[in-house]
Parts: structure tokens; C-alpha cells; sequence
């Protein structure tokens, strides 16, 4: 008798797996083979995936809402879709796509439609992960150009720094002194100070 399983995954562990878990709703799906990874689909180096294709025998049935829930990489998609079918001999259906259902068209015609339509959506899949990402960067180099700060701001100032600052430059004190008295790093204080006088 074949089992039915589900396979969910999400980027990051901040990102919820509701809206797959509903489209899942109503497979008949017993809970115990709902498989759910919480990380990146760049690769298949995947905790609850592994442990799921170890326990698919031919002719079980596996559901996958979107084909970049399987993975994000081209030609890994391919060969796990491959290892999938061919290896394991399972059927998947990707719940967005009804044409990537493999328990339709058995014949040559069908699984060759289906071929088609996997290759088409991975190349699509990674495609959309490369154009985020070149996305992104062109937006951090737009903002970095409008004089947009990235990472923390810096520290405010301790109190004393400017009367410590001057003792320095007037050489009552030592670099180290002057760094410890402001509780910082020679380098950090040493910065701070070349900066100061800079704006000044």
C-alpha cells in the first residue's frame, strides 16, 4: 500500500509554514509524514528532506506546494526530480502546477510534457533567486550612494571625551591613558579623535 507524504519548506526559521500546511489540508496526509525544513533551499544538505527520501518506497506519493519549495538551484531540481522518480520510482504533484503531476500521463507524451514543464520552472525558480539577489545588491549600492549607513550606528561619545581629547593633544597624557580614561580602544579613540578633528 503506498504512503502519502508531504514536503514543506521555508527560507529561515522567522518565516511561518502556515500557507503551505493549508494547501496541504485535505490530501489526506497523515501529520507523521508532513516533513518541514526551516532553511534555505540553496542546496539539498536538508535534515527533514534526507530523512524523508530515506523512507520513500516505489509507488508513494509526494506533495510539494511550488517546485521552489523542492529547491532553488537548476540543475539540483532536476536531478533530485530525477532521483525522485526514476530511483525511488514515486509520484509527485506540485500543488501550483497540475502539470507536474506524475501519476498523469504515464505514456512517453506525458512524461515528456512534464520534462518540459519541470525544466521551464527551475530554470524560472533560479532564475527569480539570481534577479533577487542581483536586486538587492543594487539596492544597498543606490542607498549606500544616497549616504544610507549600514550596520550599527555608532556609539555616542562618552562625556569626557573632548577635556580627555585636549589633555592628549596637549600631551598630558598618553595615547593609552587618554583611551582608558574614555574606556575605549587605543585604535577606537585614536579614530574618534582624528575624526573629531577633522569636522571641527
Amino acid at each position: 500500500m503506498k504512503n502519502i507524504y508531504g514536503y514543506i519548506r521555508v527560507s529561515t526559521r522567522e518565516q511561518n509554514e502556515d500557507r503551505q500546511l493549508i494547501a496541504m489540508d485535505g490530501l489526506a496526509i497523515p501529520k507523521k509524514n508532513i516533513f518541514i525544513d526551516k532553511q534555505s533551499g540553496k542546496d539539498f544538505e536538508r535534515p527533514q528532506y534526507k530523512k524523508l527520501v530515506k523512507k520513500l518506497k516505489p509507488n508513494d506519493l509526494l506533495y510539494i506546494k511550488s517546485i521552489d519549495r523542492l529547491g532553488r538551484n537548476y540543475e539540483e531540481i532536476l536531478e533530485q526530480w530525477r532521483i525522485l522518480t526514476k530511483e525511488k520510482l514515486i509520484d509527485i504533484v506540485v500543488l501550483d502546477m497540475p502539470l507536474l503531476d506524475t501519476r498523469r500521463g504515464k505514456d512517453l507524451m506525458g512524461t515528456f510534457l512534464s520534462d518540459i514543464v519541470l525544466q521551464v520552472l527551475s530554470f524560472v525558480a533560479e532564475n527569480e533567486r539570481t534577479t533577487i539577489r542581483q536586486r538587492q545588491a543594487e539596492g544597498i549600492a543606490a542607498a549606500k550612494a544616497r549616504g544610507v549607513k549600514f550596520g550599527r550606528p555608532p556609539l555616542p561619545l562618552p562625556d569626557n571625551f573632548y577635556e580627555v581629547h585636549k589633555a592628549w593633544r596637549d600631551k598630558k597624557m598618553t595615547l593609552k591613558q587618554a583611551a582608558r580614561t574614555c574606556n575605549m580602544p587605543e585604535g577606537t579613540f585614536y579614530a574618534k579623535a582624528v575624526k573629531f578633528e577633522k569636522a571641527r
